[in-house]
């Protein structure tokens, strides 16, 4: 047991005197360290604390890596710096290629999954397949844009092995950009790479490596190009729904309900993929927006003309002097 303060014997006269002693010896003790803890949040420290970047403080840029995919060589003056920025939503793949300018980012060009139901991917709009199928439809589209679409044809049956476009010898070099992920997590087979291999595949110059891919093992150091076009055509999701349908035909047709409702199996899931493929490279370009016709409802009256509003002061004295001349009868 721990030793207990005993206080001497002799009345309150004592007992006050060791008490003033204890208060006066703790205080010492207090202002001696007390003088060897440094204060760190000073009034200097608040004067010059500088507050972050708007969007670092919501959480929505990471500026580490921004810096270093917009900071473009001085020796090359003027010229984009281009990414090719992929972002995943609940309901969209958003694929775009923008550069960096004093006024903000300039979108380039752009594509969207919501756009694949054009193309005959109806459902599943946000799986790996689809993202590929973006990718390809962004890499097509740009290419279209600046006319080298015919020069930079890519992989035109996906087969998942390594592709690089090749560097001609003269006329126009391959469209290169860089891959800007967000804040995303880059963990291998991510759906982010999914659209980064369908704009490779689709014509576009893009610094990558195949160890983020599905098919990858990091243990052998190798890679299964095999596993990767099974992504690319949703084997993954077929597989799933034979197994779903085996076991519980209830789930399975609760799970893929608007599947079963637009006509898709798991055996026609990778002919449709395929014929979309088909469909994107033959017409890219993106629909023009329709011209809504707008009937604005007016809350007050129109305003008059010179002559209307001259006819109207006619009127108003020929009914003065007409009821002046009944006033005399």
């Amino acid at each position: 047991m721990p030793p207990t303060l005993r206080l001497p014997v002799g009345g309150d006269k004592y007992r006050k005197r060791f008490r003033v002693w204890i208060t006066s010896a703790l205080h010492t003790l207090y202002k001696t360290f007390s003088t060897f803890v440094k204060v760190v949040k000073n009034k200097a420290y608040f004067k010059r604390f500088q507050v972050k970047y708007k969007r670092r403080r919501e959480g929505k840029t990471d500026y580490y890596a921004r810096k270093r995919l917009c900071t473009q060589d001085k020796n090359k003056y003027n010229t984009p710096k281009y990414r090719m920025v992929v972002r995943l939503s609940n309901k969209d793949v958003i694929c775009q290629i923008a550069c960096a300018k004093l006024a903000g980012d300039e979108v380039f060009c752009a594509a969207y999954s919501h756009e694949l139901p054009r193309y005959g991917i109806k459902i599943g709009l946000t799986n790996y397949a689809a993202c590929y199928c973006t990718g390809l439809l962004l890499a097509r589209r740009v290419l279209t844009k600046l006319n080298l679409a015919e020069k930079y044809v890519g992989v035109e049956e996906a087969d998942g092995e390594d592709y690089d476009v090749e560097e001609p010898d003269e006329g126009a070099r391959a469209f290169r950009c860089f891959l800007d992920v967000g804040l995303a997590r880059t963990t291998t087979g991510a759906r982010i790479f999914g659209a980064l291999k369908g704009a490779v595949d689709g014509g576009l110059n893009i610094p990558h490596q195949h160890k983020r891919f599905p098919g990858y093992d990091n243990e052998s150091k190798s890679y299964d190009a095999g596993v990767h076009r099974d992504r690319i055509f949703g084997s993954h999701v077929a597989d799933y729904m034979r197994q779903l349908q085996e076991e519980d035909d209830e789930a399975y047709k609760s799970q893929f309900s608007r599947f079963i409702k637009n006509g898709i199996s798991a055996d026609t899931l990778e002919d449709m993929y395929k014929k979309a493929h088909a469909a994107i490279r033959a017409s890219p370009e993106p629909l023009g927006k329709k011209a809504k016709k707008v009937a604005h409802k007016r809350y007050n009256d129109k305003k008059l003309t010179l002559e209307q509003r001259k006819e109207r002061v006619e009127q108003k004295k020929a009914a003065f002097l007409q009821s002046l001349g009944g006033d005399d009868e």
